[in-house]
C-alpha cells in the first residue's frame, strides 16, 4: 500500500504548528526546570513560562487562569470530570444513588466512563440524539431528576461534526435541577467555533492540544471558580499539583506548546474557520454532482467547518476504506478503530449498518489546500466509480 499524500484526517489529531514547535523547543533543553521547583531560577523560569501559557490557554474561551487544571489530554479530562464528581456520591451511604446524563452520541472518553460509573452504583441516562445527531435541550430537561449530579454534552460531535445547543441546555437543566452540574467536551470544537466560558454557562470543560495543532500528550479540564462551588475529587494523588486537582510534574514544553496554538487560534479565527469551510463545501459539492447515492451526515448548518462525513451506498466499507491509498481518512473516530464494530454516533443517528460501514469522514483543517481538496475529490470518484463497477459492494 502506497502512503497517503493529502491528510483529511484533522479529527483524529493535527500537525503540530511549526510555530507551536518552535515556541516549545527551549523548554526541552536550555529552560528545562521544574515549575514546581521555587527555590531557583530554572523553576523560576518554568513556572513563568506555564502561567503564561495558562493565561493563553484560558483567553481561547474566555475564562480565567486560575479555572485551568492540565492534564494529560482530554481523556483524562472528561474522566476527572465525570468520576471526580460522581464518585463521592456513590460512598455517601446518607443520599440516594447519584443520577448522571449523558448522550448516545458522545466521544467514549465520556461513554465508557459512565459505564463505569454505572458499574459502580450510579443511574445513568443515555439520552437519544437526531437525525443530525443533536441534543433535545427538552429531552435533557425531561430526564432530570432530584438526584441529577451531572450532566455532560458534547459541544461538536467528533465524526459528524454537529454542534449542540449547549447554552440552551444548561439554562433547561438549571430549570429542572439548580444543583444540577454540567460537563461539555469542547475538543472538537475549540478554535473551530466560537466557544464562549460564559455564554455556555457549563461548570466544567475539556480540552486537548492536539486537536488544534498543538503537541499531543497535554489538554485541560475548566472548573468553574465562583458562583456556585464545584466539589471535584482528583483522580490521582501525590504532590497536589494543579489546585491539589491533578497531581504531577507539568509538562513544560507541552503546556507551553498549548499556549501557543490557543493563540494561534485566537488570533486567526474566524479567517482560518471561513476558509476551511468553503474548502470543505468544495470537497461536498465536487463529490456530490459526480456520484449519486451519497449521504451527508450531521447538520446541515450547526456543524463544524471543516467536518465532511459521507456515506457511499452500494460500497462495501472495507473496500473503500482500503482504497483510500492517497489520502489520510478515517470511517469513525480515531479512538474507536480497533473496534470492529460500526460508528455508535452513526448508528445513533439511525444509519443502518451498510451505510454505518460505508462512510468516510473528513476532517479538513489548517494545512489543507484548494488543490489538495480538489486532487482527493478526484480520487474518491474515480475509487468508488471502480468498486462500484467491480461489485465490492455490501
Amino acid at each position: 500500500m502506497t502512503n497517503p499524500t493529502i491528510y483529511l484526517d484533522n479529527h483524529a489529531t493535527t500537525r503540530c504548528d511549526p510555530r507551536v514547535v518552535d515556541a516549545m523547543l527551549p523548554y526541552f533543553s536550555e529552560q528545562y526546570g521544574n515549575a514546581s521547583s521555587v527555590g531557583h531560577r530554572f523553576g523560576w523560569d518554568a513556572k513563568d513560562a506555564v502561567d503564561a501559557a495558562r493565561e493563553r490557554v484560558a483567553a481561547l474561551i474566555g475564562a480565567t487562569a486560575r479555572e485551568v487544571v492540565f492534564t494529560s489530554g482530554a481523556t483524562e479530562a472528561n474522566n476527572l470530570a465525570l468520576k471526580g464528581i460522581v464518585a463521592p456520591l456513590l460512598r455517601r451511604a446518607d443520599r440516594p444513588r447519584p443520577h448522571l446524563i449523558v448522550n448516545a452520541a458522545e466521544h467514549r472518553a465520556v461513554l465508557d466512563p459512565a459505564k463505569r460509573l454505572e458499574r459502580c452504583g450510579a443511574n445513568v441516562t443515555v439520552l437519544p440524539v437526531d437525525q443530525f445527531g443533536q441534543v433535545s435541550p427538552q429531552s435533557v430537561a425531561d430526564a432530570v431528576t432530584p438526584q441529577t449530579a451531572l450532566v455532560s454534552v458534547m459541544l461538536a460531535n467528533n465524526e459528524i461534526g454537529t454542534v449542540n445547543p449547549v447554552a440552551e441546555i444548561v439554562a433547561t437543566v438549571r430549570a429542572a435541577n439548580p444543583r444540577t452540574l454540567i460537563h461539555c467536551d469542547a475538543v472538537q470544537a475549540a478554535g473551530k467555533v466560537a466557544v464562549d466560558w460564559q455564554q455556555l454557562g457549563v461548570d466544567l470543560l475539556s480540552l486537548s492540544a492536539h486537536k488544534l495543532y498543538g503537541p499531543k500528550g497535554v489538554g485541560a479540564l475548566f472548573v468553574r471558580r465562583g458562583g456556585r462551588r464545584v466539589a471535584l475529587e482528583p483522580l490521582l494523588d501525590g504532590g497536589g499539583h494543579e489546585q491539589h486537582l491533578r497531581s504531577g510534574t507539568l509538562p513544560v514544553p507541552l503546556i507551553v506548546g498549548f499556549g501557543a496554538a490557543c493563540q494561534i487560534a485566537q488570533d486567526e479565527f474566524p479567517a482560518e474557520a471561513s476558509r476551511i469551510a468553503a474548502l470543505r463545501d468544495t470537497l461536498w459539492e465536487r463529490l456530490s454532482d459526480n456520484l449519486d447515492g451519497l449521504r451527508r451526515n450531521g447538520h446541515p448548518t450547526d456543524c463544524l467547518p471543516g467536518n465532511l462525513n459521507v456515506s457511499f451506498d452500494g460500497v462495501d466499507g472495507e473496500a473503500l476504506l482500503n482504497a483510500m491509498t492517497e489520502i489520510a481518512v478515517s470511517s469513525g473516530s480515531a479512538c474507536t478503530s480497533a473496534d470492529p464494530e460500526p460508528s455508535h454516533v452513526l448508528r445513533a443517528i439511525g444509519l443502518n449498518d451498510q451505510l454505518t460501514r460505508s462512510s468516510l469522514r473528513f476532517g479538513l483543517g489548517r494545512f489543507n489546500t484548494t488543490d489538495e481538496i480538489a486532487t482527493a475529490a478526484d480520487f474518491v470518484i474515480a475509487q468508488v466509480t471502480r468498486l462500484r463497477s467491480t461489485g465490492k459492494a455490501t
